[in-house]
């Protein structure tokens, strides 16, 4: 496993993290599992581990909570997420900062992911939603100041919203956040138009989620792939996006080389970005630890490939089905 700085935030992480969405909101999900593929994951190397309170209400915080404890000798880091007091995803220009993120239910929030962590300090804590008309509201400064000042979190981000990568560059210029999130894979590039810049500019620590597009870039979906009515997923591949995704995943296999896979050319994709400290990958299986992790150690795709990976951008627009 390689290892990259987090921008400002100042540590290094692992560019292979641990994402654990799919740990409470995906079915499938089996907590032994889990907790299997959490530890194989840090046998590897991978020490950066991404959560949010949205899953499962803090389950998924409380099973990365069981996984620090049990590796207190090593260097891991935490990363989770406040949801928005609304419940709305994504957010708009139309919702009022007051109404998502107050300081009582922020510090609420945070108070309670300390504790399903077992942690004092949050490597670092993100809002889970965003809209760049917030940016000069006094209890954003306000907030992200004391939660860092009493030494509840060690670094702040911003988790921004689907297909939405300039609504939050704003917020980076205020000197209040330290890393943000975004979609960034081989179908969604357009992160490297405006923001990437930014970020590299401003020494803000990128992490690249959603590399393998929520699944259909791990190769194995199909025009028929269904999913469980209580699985996000049945809503994001349904039939707005399922059949259109299918047909570019096709084109995309007839382009990768026979000796890689689908999931590590796109992962290595990623990491051939130097603006990316690290991307988050869903892991509920030790099988899938084994696999991804290993796309740290291939290293970056060569130029040729990559030439070829950045005619499959796929630019779209937020869509109900999508958030």
């Amino acid at each position: 496993m390689k290892y990259r700085k987090l921008g400002r935030a100042g540590f290094e992480v692992s560019e292979i993290a641990h994402g654990l969405w799919g740990m409470s909101g995906w079915s499938g999900s089996d907590d032994a599992q889990s907790l299997e593929a959490l530890q194989l994951a840090v046998n590897f190397g991978c020490n950066f581990f991404d959560t949010a309170w949205a899953y499962g209400d803090g389950k998924s915080d409380g099973l990365l909570g069981k996984i620090l404890s049990r590796n207190r000798s090593k260097h891991l880091h935490s990363a989770s997420k406040i949801p928005p007091l609304n419940g709305k995803w994504p957010a708009t220009s139309r919702d009022k900062y007051e109404d998502v993120f107050p300081a009582s239910h922020v510090f609420k929030h945070a108070g309670l992911i300390r504790e399903k962590l077992g942690v004092e300090k949050i490597d670092l804590l993100q809002f889970h939603v965003w809209d760049d008309s917030w940016t000069t509201k006094a209890e954003f400064r306000e907030t992200v100041e004391k939660l860092k000042a009493d030494d509840w979190i060690r670094s702040f981000g911003l988790s921004l919203n689907r297909w939405q990568p300039e609504n939050g560059i704003a917020a980076l210029r205020t000197g209040l956040v330290d890393v943000v999130q975004v979609i960034y894979n081989i179908f969604d590039q357009s992160p490297e138009d405006k923001l990437f810049p930014v970020c590299q500019e401003l020494n803000i620590g990128v992490i690249a989620r959603v590399p393998l597009d929520e699944g259909s870039l791990g190769g194995k979906m199909g025009p028929d792939t269904k999913f469980p009515a209580n699985d996000w997923r049945s809503r994001y591949f349904g039939p707005e996006n399922l059949a259109k995704t299918v047909v570019r995943v096709d084109k995309l296999k007839a382009a990768i080389p026979q000796n890689m896979s689908l999931p590590e050319v796109a992962l290595r994709f990623i990491l051939s970005n130097p603006v990316v400290s690290t991307t988050i990958v869903g892991m509920r299986k030790p099988d899938h630890v084994r696999e991804n992790s290993a796309a740290s150690t291939a290293g970056a795709l060569d130029a040729g490939l990559l030439r070829t990976l950045k005619n499959h951008r796929w630019d779209r627009v937020v869509a109900p089905w999508a958030d």
